[in-house]
């Protein structure tokens, strides 16, 4: 069975300049597409806005839904809680108050207007990544919390919950096997469904975290000896970089036990090692699309995620292709069922997540904006058909 497939938009683009309902919702109408993503960030996050606010939000957007025959189909975080630790801070008070203070009135909200919630909403500090035992415990922790967030969530009107994947250690899911992972135990914490979202730009760093080869740790050594520095090399925990700039000041006649040391050091992290398919937008989606109800739309280079339009000179330069990613999807749901993994999604919204810069003209804006559509709207004319028939 194949999802219907919707372009939505995430009205983040409209942060600061279109902020009340009443002008993002006509403005995206206009630009074609009939279904949003309500980012907090556009003035509806509830660390900042009064309830009473919130309330009111929701019931204008639901006349607004009726008056221009649009869907607010899910709400996603944005950067204001992009920029903490979340569900993985030491502290229980703060985690405790995010769940309580944030995530359950965002659900409420949500469950009233019939929607969905995306976020990524943890990250982990740095002593914990050095510590196996103490991101093992942080691991549970974030699972635990998760697992009160979903029964809340069901329970208030099966609100469907989904986590974004990221690109580097600190901030997991962010390897398919990983992601793989947390969806089952997830799952098996709360025999109810959760999903992921895949960004289009969040393979750009899982590359830089492959584990390096034994001869690859040695050729190291002889470049940093010369006085080469090398940026962006990875070993991993920071006992095994000791062990090597040690070794760097050391005779090359002792590098074969060194190396062999570092090997052991390393084996024991394999939490910060990715594979060279983490960094393949494709291989995600073929592995992993039917369990992303949302995905987040951006043009990308593979270099960076600077969330770039679907123009035609972007495009050109980037590896975004809009019948490739439908296939990719397809071969997902062509795959068998895997026990313990939540059941393929019925659903799959497509949803531009376009920035517009502080100094960005409105009008070079909306051109962006127009032309994505546009360009999407090739493979995906009608809202709502099932993937096989946009095949």
């Amino acid at each position: 069975m194949y999802p219907k497939v919707y372009l939505v938009y995430d009205n983040c683009f409209a942060i600061k300049r279109w902020i009340e309902p009443e002008d993002w919702m006509a403005l995206i109408k206009d630009l074609g597409v009939f279904f949003v993503e309500a980012s907090t960030d556009n003035e509806m996050d509830p660390l900042f806005e009064p309830r009473e606010y919130m309330d009111d939000w929701a019931v204008r957007v639901m006349d607004l839904e009726k008056k221009h025959g649009m869907k607010v189909v899910n709400f996603y975080t944005g950067y204001q809680t992009y920029r903490t630790a979340g569900f993985a801070h030491p502290d229980a008070r703060i985690r405790r108050k995010l769940l309580e203070e944030w995530h359950k009135v965002l659900v409420d909200i949500a469950a009233r207007i019939k929607a969905g919630i995306g976020f990524s909403f943890f990250a982990i500090p740095e002593k914990i990544l050095q510590d196996p035992g103490k991101y093992g415990e942080t691991k549970e922790t974030i699972l635990s919390v998760m697992s009160e967030l979903v029964a809340y969530a069901w329970e208030r009107g099966r609100v469907p919950i989904s986590v974004e994947q990221m690109y580097a250690p600190h901030q997991p899911p962010w390897t398919i096997q990983g992601s793989k992972e947390y969806l089952r135990e997830l799952c098996a914490l709360t025999g109810k469904p959760s999903y992921i979202t895949i960004d289009l730009g969040h393979q750009i760093g899982q590359r830089k975290f492959i584990r390096p080869s034994s001869s690859k740790i040695g050729e190291l050594l002889q470049r940093f000896r010369k006085g080469d520095w090398v940026d962006n090399f990875w070993l991993g925990p920071q006992s095994a970089y000791r062990l090597f700039f040690d070794a760097v000041k050391s005779s090359p006649a002792k590098d074969d036990g060194v190396i062999g040391r570092i090997e052991r050091e390393m084996d024991g992290y394999p939490y910060l090692f990715a594979k060279d398919e983490d960094g393949d937008t494709y291989r995600w989606f073929e592995e992993l699309g039917c369990y992303s109800p949302i995905v987040h739309m951006q043009q990308t280079n593979g270099i960076t995620s600077s969330h770039a339009a679907f123009t035609r000179e972007n495009n050109e330069k980037g590896i975004i292709k809009g019948d490739k990613i439908l296939r990719a999807i397809a071969a997902s749901y062509q795959k068998s069922a895997v026990e313990g993994m939540p059941p393929k999604c019925g659903e799959i919204y497509l949803s531009f997540e376009l920035f517009a810069g502080n100094a960005d003209m409105n009008h070079d804006t909306l051109r962006k904006l127009r032309e994505s559509v546009e360009y999407w709207r090739q493979f995906i004319p009608k809202d709502g058909m099932e993937l096989d028939r946009l095949l």
